[in-house]
């Protein structure tokens, strides 16, 4: 089978090298790769061309218009039978592709996600935040790799699907943060089918340093509400829990001015995330760190969640007029 690996970039010119390595040493050599550019003021295209004897690459330029519809510039160029999405952030281990295209060999699914991981070559920052991302401790683990296999929401860091589904649901919305579950969504209530592939992960860089983290969960936290305005059925239980744990710990902080017993939750929370990260990661200095990023990432999360509350249901504003400053500047 032959894929169509997509990427949209935007002002990453030094980020793109790593990932284009990464992709130069796969053992399945069927692909095409298309690097996208939503309108960047950094132009890639002199590090693109530096890989055109290496692989068979494709390079494109248009205006700003967002992850989502630049992804779909991409899948309406491409020529691959399968589309895969990866995010400019990420290096893709080289067993990757021969992992996918054996699953899809012997166990065909329209569409399919994969998990993420931190790399040795990753700074403590970045470890701590993808440990944040992906502990059970902190999201459940879906974002590791322990959610259902079937029925999977795929993120668009690490996700593929067919070309028919992208004809059929004619691919990403215009959304900003939030088109990858809005996308997944919509695959199957077409009827398509969705997986987990544990087994091809990707090193997720995320953000480098606790501002930027808190700034993409946060927006991650209102893309929550924009979708439940879209899908009535995708807000579930789990989804409350990182706001309920922001309300839980300043009403604890308070409580502890008059009882300092009050700050034992927190205490004990603390203590688990930094063993646990410590022993994970085999670094103290990490686990303190983890203990940061776990807190700047429920915190955030919760924040937005609550903002967009207010703004989407309470104050009934349209998703592009409440969050015009957040998502659209």
């Amino acid at each position: 089978m032959r894929y169509s690996i997509i990427i949209p970039l935007y002002n990453r010119p030094d980020e793109i090298v790593e990932l284009l390595d990464s992709l130069c040493l796969q053992t399945y050599k069927n692909l095409e790769i298309l690097i996208i550019e939503d309108g960047s003021e950094k132009d890639s295209r002199f590090v693109v061309d530096k890989y055109k004897e290496q692989l068979d690459i494709k390079y494109f330029y248009k205006t700003n218009t967002g992850p989502g519809t630049t992804r779909n510039y991409g899948a309406e160029r491409a020529e691959g039978e399968y589309y895969i999405f990866f995010d400019s952030d990420c290096l893709i281990p080289k067993d990757y592709m021969e992992i996918v295209n054996n699953y899809l060999t012997n166990n065909y699914t329209d569409a399919y996600g994969g998990a993420d991981a931190a790399h040795s070559s990753f700074t403590n920052i970045q470890k701590a935040i993808s440990y944040s991302m992906t502990s059970f401790f902190t999201t459940g683990g879906i974002r590791g790799g322990s959610e259902a296999a079937d029925k999977f929401h795929p993120r668009s860091f690490n996700m593929g699907f067919s070309k028919e589904v992208f004809v059929c649901t004619k691919g990403f919305s215009e959304m900003r943060f939030g088109e990858d579950i809005d996308m997944s969504i919509r695959i199957m209530s077409n009827g398509f089918k969705t997986k987990l592939i544990k087994e091809a992960f990707v090193y997720h860089k995320r953000r480098t340093d606790f501002k930027k983290f808190f700034k993409q969960v946060h927006n991650s936290g209102i893309a929550r509400i924009n979708l439940y305005k879209r899908h009535k059925n995708s807000l579930k239980l789990v989804h409350f829990f990182p706001t309920l744990f922001f309300l839980g710990n300043i009403f604890l902080l308070i409580c502890a001015f008059f009882c300092l017993l009050a700050m034992t939750p927190i205490i004990f929370y603390v203590l688990l995330i930094l063993i646990h990260a410590t022993l994970k990661n085999k670094s103290l200095k990490i686990g303190f760190l983890s203990v940061i990023a776990s807190y700047f990432q429920l915190f955030g999360y919760g924040s937005g969640f609550l903002l967009s509350v207010w703004r989407r249901i309470i104050l009934r504003k349209p998703e592009f007029h409440a969050f015009r400053k957040n998502f659209y500047k």
